[in-house]
C-alpha cells in the first residue's frame, strides 16, 4: 500500500533547513564584503558585489579495527571585485594536496595530520588564467607561498586530459612540488571513466608521496550518482611501494534541498601497518553548499 504524500506538509517539516541555510549564506556574504573592503584598491569603481561560497561536509567512516574515524571538512572561498576579481580568499581545514574525492581513512596519517588548516590569498593575472599564486598560513600555521599551473585538453569527443603542477615553500617543511594528471573517458552521457595520478615531493623527508585511482561515475538520475573506485597510496621510501589500498562504491543523493547531499559508501581497506588484512567499513556523510560565486 502506498501512502499519499502531502508536498506542502513535507516542505514545512524541513523549514528549519531553509532557516539554517539562509543564516549561513548571510554570514558568508557578510564576510565576503568585509574581506573586499579590507583589501580594496583605492578609487577602483565596480558594479559587482563581493560573494562567497562555503562547502561543509560531516562524515563518519567506521571500519573493523577502528570505529572512531570521523571526518569534518569545510572550504570557504570569497570573490573580491574591488581587487579586479584577480584575488580570492580561501579558508579551509585541509590542504589542497589532499585528494578531495577519497575517503578520510585512506589519507596517509603522516601526511594528513599536518594539513588541517589553511588560510590564503590566491592571485591570478587574469580571472581565467591557468596560473595562480598563493600566500598564506597552513600546516600548523606555517607561512607558505605557492604557484600553480592548470590546464585542460579535450582530446576527442569522448576523451579529455586535465593536469596541473605546482611548487611551494613552507617556513618549516621547506620546498615541495606536485604534479597531477587525470584522464577522462565518456562512455556515455551518464557514464564516465576516470584515471587519476598524483605525485607529491616532500623536501622535509626527501621522498615522494603518491596516489593512483580508477573511478567509474554513473549518473542514475538527475539527483543520484554512483561512484565505484579502486584507490592506492604509497611512498617512495624506503622503496616505491604501496602503503594502503581500497575499493569502494559511493552512492550520492541530492535530497530535501538543492544544496544538500547525502552519501553512503561501503568500502574495504588494506593497510601495510595492519599486515594488509582486510578491514570492512561504511562511510556516511552529509554535505551542504552555502552561497554562490
Amino acid at each position: 500500500m502506498t501512502w499519499p504524500v502531502n508536498a506542502e506538509q513535507t516542505e514545512k517539516s524541513y523549514i528549519w533547513l531553509d532557516s539554517m541555510h539562509a543564516n549561513l549564506v548571510d554570514s558568508v556574504g557578510s564576510t565576503a564584503v568585509w574581506f573586499d573592503n579590507f583589501f580594496a584598491l583605492e578609487d577602483f569603481p565596480t558594479d559587482s558585489s563581493a560573494r562567497g561560497e562555503a562547502r561543509i561536509r560531516l562524515g563518519w567512516e567506521p571500519r573493523t579495527r577502528d570505529l572512531n574515524e570521523f571526518e569534518t571538512r569545510f572550504k570557504v572561498r570569497f570573490k573580491l571585485p574591488k581587487l579586479k576579481n584577480r584575488v580570492d580568499v580561501i579558508l579551509s581545514d585541509h590542504d589542497d594536496e589532499q585528494a578531495d574525492n577519497s575517503l578520510n581513512v585512506l589519507q596517509n596519517q603522516d601526511y594528513s595530520e599536518k594539513n588541517r588548516f589553511s588560510l590564503a590569498l590566491r592571485w591570478k593575472s587574469k580571472p581565467d588564467s591557468g596560473f595562480s599564486h598563493r600566500i598564506g598560513v597552513g600546516r600548523k600555521l606555517q607561512i607558505f607561498a605557492k604557484s600553480r599551473y592548470r590546464n585542460f585538453h579535450q582530446l576527442t569527443d569522448k576523451t579529455s586530459f586535465r593536469w596541473e603542477t605546482s611548487a611551494y615553500l613552507y617556513s618549516k617543511d621547506g620546498l615541495g612540488a606536485e604534479i597531477t594528471g587525470q584522464f577522462g573517458y565518456n562512455i556515455s552521457d551518464s557514464d564516465l571513466f576516470r584515471f587519476n595520478n598524483h605525485f607529491y615531493y616532500r623536501d622535509k623527508t626527501n621522498d615522494w608521496f603518491w596516489q593512483h585511482n580508477v573511478q567509474n561515475l554513473k549518473q542514475l538520475n538527475a539527483e543520484t550518482a554512483l561512484i565505484t573506485g579502486v584507490y592506492l597510496e604509497g611512498k617512495s621510501q624506503p622503496n616505491y611501494r604501496i602503503e594502503e589500498y581500497l575499493i569502494s562504491t559511493r552512492w550520492r543523493k541530492n535530497a530535501l534541498r538543492e544544496w544538500l547531499f547525502f552519501e553512503v559508501e561501503p568500502f574495504v581497506l588494506w593497510r601495510r601497518d595492519e599486515s594488509f588484512s582486510a578491514s570492512y567499513g561504511m562511510a556516511l556523510r552529509v554535505e551542504g553548499y552555502f552561497g554562490k560565486l
